[in-house]
């Protein structure tokens, strides 16, 4: 795999000097010109080594979101001067506040980048025209993930999202053949072209690779094969990003579904302990909170970033498709960790059972209308198109629930076409309470 050191290519082998050397840089830059950070180690210099990057105390979100209204517009941990800004972006705002990110020209070349490295990884290249449907205004996952898109070498369709009906006719008139969207976004294809293309079925559109991100569920391989049968298209985790850090820096390829990590020379990964903050090893069968360092950023270069996903490391060791580094698996977000008598639930547990039944059309929310301890799990699965209840789905859905995790769960069946279906990020879990 190629490598990246200020534009030029770096090989494998020269690997673990250049982030040491990275380091070197990165950490007397952020020391000497991040007042955020600054402030957070309290006088304290940065270590020389990466391995003791442990020794610094770990950043959030949550410090971020207090940064930026009292610093506007991009908070105090903007290291660069602001008119090195080359680029503007927003955050979703899925999560919380959504928060406005700076980008220098170099930090929007090595985005690009590691990004085309991960869509790569996924299949896409040169001689495939690929639809990207995420939303361009302002969303990393627009013009971003457009740029990463192109630098595969593909023919990139810039469609974003609204106007269904025009997108398949595009589809079919063009010869488009992959699809760059969010996993839920098929779904809202499916019912346009069941309602306004009578005789049409999804398979016939001529998709044949998925490129999905934004959300969880593809580990799960009874989802993996409804886009199989469904749209006779692959479906590939493809883009997997933490926004503040890098819109996309793992994706599957061919060979494994697990996440593969293909930013080694700009981005340092550690595991912790989400409730100790403990640091955890990351080896094979070890789980935790991903935490992320920037080791070449200008505008807003984050150090030791807590980043509220739970992962669960697969392998080190290189892949048949010939990446190195870890492999992983999305667990959940620590934010959306539900606790049920002592069991710690995630949106992508509930999926993976849902997704068992063949009655149910596989969306789902979880509703929770009062504040914790949580006894049961309130879960809404919907009805698939054509199906009916027969008076035992719930039962047999709590059932299976208990017996596969453990959890008791409140189940209520919806008719087809209840949840609403969006073009961005879909929210699983509903807190209602105030």
């Amino acid at each position: 795999m190629s490598l990246v050191r200020d534009g030029h290519m770096i090989t494998q082998s020269d690997l673990t000097l250049h982030r040491q050397q990275a380091w070197e840089r990165q950490s007397a830059y952020v020391a000497a010109h991040s007042a955020f950070y600054q402030r957070l180690w309290d006088g304290k210099t940065p270590p020389k080594r990466l391995d003791d990057l442990p020794d610094l105390p770990l950043s959030d979100k949550a410090g971020l979101r207090l940064s930026q209204p009292m610093h506007p517009p991009f908070g105090d941990y903007l290291a660069s001067p602001r008119d090195q800004v080359s680029r503007m972006h927003r955050t979703s705002g899925t999560t919380g506040q959504a928060m406005n990110l700076a980008m220098s020209a170099r930090d929007c070349e090595i985005t690009e980048i590691v990004g085309s490295r991960a869509q790569g990884l996924a299949g896409l290249g040169a001689g495939i025209t690929v639809v990207h449907c995420l939303n361009y205004q302002m969303w990393m996952g627009g013009l971003t993930d457009h740029m990463t898109l192109e630098r595969t070498g593909a023919t990139v369709v810039p469609f974003g999202v609204g106007s269904t009906e025009l997108l398949v006719r595009t589809i079919q008139e063009v010869g488009i053949t992959a699809i760059s969207c969010t996993p839920s976004y098929p779904s809202v294809l499916e019912r346009v072209i069941a309602e306004k293309f009578p005789g049409l079925s999804p398979a016939d559109l001529g998709l044949r690779l998925g490129l999905f991100g934004g959300e969880a569920g593809l580990d799960d391989p009874a989802v993996r094969q409804r886009f199989r049968d469904t749209w006779g298209m692959e479906p590939r985790n493809a883009n997997y990003g933490v926004s503040d850090v890098f819109c996309n820096f793992a994706a599957q390829c061919s060979h494994d579904t697990a996440l593969h990590f293909v930013a080694h020379d700009v981005l340092h990964a550690e595991l912790i302990d989400p409730e100790t903050t403990d640091p955890i090893q990351i080896a094979p069968g070890a789980t935790g909170e991903l935490v992320l360092t920037h080791l070449l950023r200008d505008c807003q270069p984050l150090v030791r970033f807590r980043t509220g996903d739970i992962i669960a490391i697969d392998a080190t060791e290189p892949c048949r498709c010939g990446c190195t580094g870890m492999r992983f698996r999305v667990v959940g977000r620590s934010d959306d960790m539900i606790v049920v008598r002592g069991l710690n639930m995630f949106p992508t547990m509930v999926a993976a059972v849902v997704a068992q039944f063949a009655d149910l059309s596989g969306d789902y929310r979880i509703v929770l209308d009062t504040p914790p301890p949580h006894h049961v799990l309130p879960v809404q699965a919907e009805l698939a198109k054509g199906k009916q209840d027969d008076g035992t789905l719930a039962q047999r859905l709590e059932h299976a629930f208990k017996a596969k995790l453990g959890a008791t769960i409140v189940a209520t069946i919806l008719p087809p076409g209840t949840l609403p279906v969006t073009e961005g990020k879909t929210k699983r879990v509903i807190r209602s309470y105030s």
